[in-house]
């Protein structure tokens, strides 16, 4: 019978000691992606009751009561283990009693984020033609989806919670095609349009009434993390875009720069220095040629 033991020590030489020694307390810690995507989930059923579906008719309250008690003890659990993982000289009780802090500062937080996502939800009705109703929004546009998750991860990466938010917008990424890191700071009636290849960087700050179209990116330039230092960890590195800024498809802001109040972006545009207000940014023509196709003769 075939074994493959002869292969397991020189394997866990691979390992470093450290981590050898602690692997079986910090695997007890870590957080889970499946509980990430339950929590998707579950915000979605707290913000917007019923746009779930649900089994039989229930009262608001009871809807409300039952998703807030599922998606804190969740979040709750998952803190936990991320705080234990990060901090492992830190006690199980102290790190249970710091995410019972997180939960409650985020649970008194959600009525602000939910007022938050509904002008988030108007925007996409208002922005789009092809949107016939707010819980048409709600219920089939990925951006309304990413942003519900965001507008959490991001207070709970405010406040200092390890791992936790990442994850979080790491499933919406997976799930919508829209990657948002949970440090973007994003204000009010935002909206992106289709959404596939969005990409928003940490240090991103955008105003309110922004709308993005598919595949833009807000980055940063492409510089040494470390040894020059020229890159100082959580440093503005990506761009911030004022109030009422419209960027179209494809195109590319990179850099601490500023994109003005009111200002449009053309389709493709590649930026790399900041853009005053009341503008209007294209890229030159392509010059397109056409041709008739040869016939085969026959």
């Amino acid at each position: 019978m075939y074994s493959s033991d002869r292969f397991v020590e020189p394997y866990l030489d691979s390992f470093a000691r450290m981590h050898r020694d602690s692997f079986g307390r910090g695997v007890s810690a870590l957080p889970k992606m499946e509980d990430m995507e339950m929590l998707e989930e579950m915000l979605v059923q707290l913000f917007f009751p019923g746009h779930q579906g649900v089994s039989s008719p229930k009262s608001l309250r009871s809807t409300i009561e039952y998703s807030m008690e599922s998606t804190t003890r969740l979040l709750y659990d998952a803190i936990t283990r991320a705080l234990r993982y990060e901090h492992p000289e830190r006690s199980e009780e102290d790190c249970a009693a710091s995410a019972e802090a997180a939960v409650d500062r985020t649970a008194e937080k959600l009525p602000e984020i939910r007022r938050l996502l509904k002008l988030d939800a108007e925007a996409g009705l208002e922005g789009d033609p092809a949107a016939h109703s707010v819980h048409e929004v709600i219920l089939c546009y990925p951006a309304l989806r990413a942003l519900t998750v965001h507008r959490v991860a991001h207070f709970l990466y405010t406040i200092g919670i390890p791992l936790i938010p990442r994850m979080m917008n790491e499933i919406m990424h997976s799930r919508t095609g829209i990657d948002i890191h949970p440090g973007a700071t994003i204000g009010e009636s935002f909206f992106i349009d289709h959404g596939t290849g969005v990409v928003i960087g940490e240090t991103t700050v955008i105003g309110s009434h922004v709308k993005l179209y598919q595949g833009v990116t807000l980055g940063a330039l492409s510089i040494p993390k470390k040894g020059c230092g020229l890159l100082l960890e959580g440093a503005k590195r990506h761009p911030t875009i004022e109030d009422n800024v419209t960027i179209y498809a494809n195109a590319t802001i990179l850099g601490d720069i500023t994109i003005g109040h009111d200002t449009v972006i053309a389709s493709n545009a590649w930026i790399k220095d900041s853009i005053p207000p009341e503008s209007i940014v294209i890229t030159a023509r392509p010059e397109i040629k056409v041709r008739p196709m040869r016939k085969q003769r026959q």
